[in-house]
C-alpha cells in the first residue's frame, strides 16, 4: 500500500492518466489502479518503468522505492496459516500488523485481539463447524500470533468498544468466560489500550449497522482502511467519506459509552455475576 501511494503520487504530479501508465507497461488501466492500491505484487520491471515514466532519474530515489517493491512481495508470516484462513483474510492480518492506530466495536464476541486461548478456541469452534482439531488450534495459534502486536516494542494504540452483548454471550463453559473477562480487566490497565463497554442501559446506539474496524498507519501516504466483514467476503473501504462515516460512528459510540476505569468496574461487576 506504501509503495502503491507513492506511485499514485508521482504518477498524478506528472499529470499521467492510469491508462498511459497501464500501457507503458503492457497492461490494463485496472491493473495500474490495484497497484495504486496495494492490491497485487510488484514486478521490479514494472516498477522499474513507471518510475522512468514519472520521470525519477536519481538512483538513490530508484533504489529506493525498488527496495520497497521488493518488500512487498515478500510474505507475511500469516501466509503460512493460508490453508485455514478464508480468501480475503490475510490482507487484513498484514494491515493490521502495518497499523499504528486500531480503532474497533464489536457485538458478536471479544475482538480476536483481546481473547484469551481458550476463549478463542470455543469461537473457532462455532464458526467452523465440522473442521479438524488440526484446524482449530491452527486457527487459535494464528489468533494469539496476532496478539502480539499489543505488547511489541512498537505497539499500536487500540481502542476498542464493545458492546455488552459480547459479553454475555456463552462461549466455552463458566470458567472460560470468567477467564476472558479478568483478562480484558488486566489488559485494558495496559497503556495503549483504551478499552469500554457499551452497556445496554444505554439504549439504542451508532454502532446499530454491526462490527467494523479502522485502521490508520504512521505513513502519511497512506490513508485509513475501513475493515467490514460478511459471511463469505469482507469489505476494505479507504474512500475518505466512508472512513468519515465510520469515525463518526466510532467517536459517539466512545462518547456515549462509560470510561475505561467505568468500564472496568462494569467488567467486575459481570465477573461477580459469573
Amino acid at each position: 500500500m506504501l509503495l502503491g501511494s507513492q506511485l499514485r503520487r508521482l504518477r498524478e504530479a506528472r499529470g499521467i492518466t492510469r491508462e498511459a501508465a497501464g500501457y507503458s507497461i503492457r497492461a490494463s488501466e485496472s491493473k495500474i489502479s490495484r497497484m495504486e492500491l496495494g492490491r497485487v505484487s510488484f514486478k521490479t520491471r514494472d516498477v522499474e518503468d513507471l518510475l522512468t515514466l514519472y520521470g525519477i532519474t536519481d538512483e538513490a530515489e530508484r533504489m529506493s522505492l525498488l527496495s520497497l517493491a521488493r518488500e512487498a512481495n515478500v510474505a507475511g508470516w500469516w501466509h503460512s496459516y493460508s490453508d485455514v484462513l478464508p480468501s480475503w483474510f490475510p490482507t487484513y492480518v498484514g494491515l493490521e500488523g502495518a497499523a499504528s492506530l486500531i480503532r474497533a466495536y464489536e457485538v458478536q464476541f471479544v475482538h480476536g485481539l483481546l481473547q484469551t486461548e481458550a476463549y478463542a478456541r470455543a469461537v473457532v469452534r462455532r464458526g467452523m463447524k465440522g473442521a479438524s482439531e488440526a484446524d482449530v488450534e491452527r486457527r487459535v495459534a494464528l489468533r494469539l500470533e496476532r496478539q502480539k502486536y499489543l505488547v511489541a516494542e512498537n505497539a499500536p494504540e487500540f481502542h476498542i468498544v464493545l458492546d455488552e452483548a459480547a459479553l454475555r454471550r456463552p462461549y466455552g463453559d463458566r470458567e472460560v468466560m470468567r477467564e476472558q473477562l479478568q483478562h480484558l480487566i488486566e489488559i485494558s490497565e495496559h497503556p495503549n489500550v483504551r478499552l469500554q463497554i457499551m452497556p445496554f442501559s444505554f439504549g439504542g446506539h451508532s454502532g446499530e449497522s454491526g462490527a467494523f474496524t479502522i485502521l490508520s498507519f504512521s505513513e502519511s501516504d497512506l490513508t485509513d482502511v475501513v475493515y467490514l466483514e460478511q459471511l463469505t467476503s469482507a469489505l476494505y473501504l479507504d474512500k475518505r467519506e466512508d472512513v468519515a462515516q465510520y469515525e463518526t460512528a466510532l467517536k459517539e459510540l466512545q462518547q456515549d459509552s462509560p470510561g475505561p476505569a467505568e468500564s472496568r468496574d462494569l467488567l467486575r461487576g459481570l465477573l461477580q455475576l459469573s
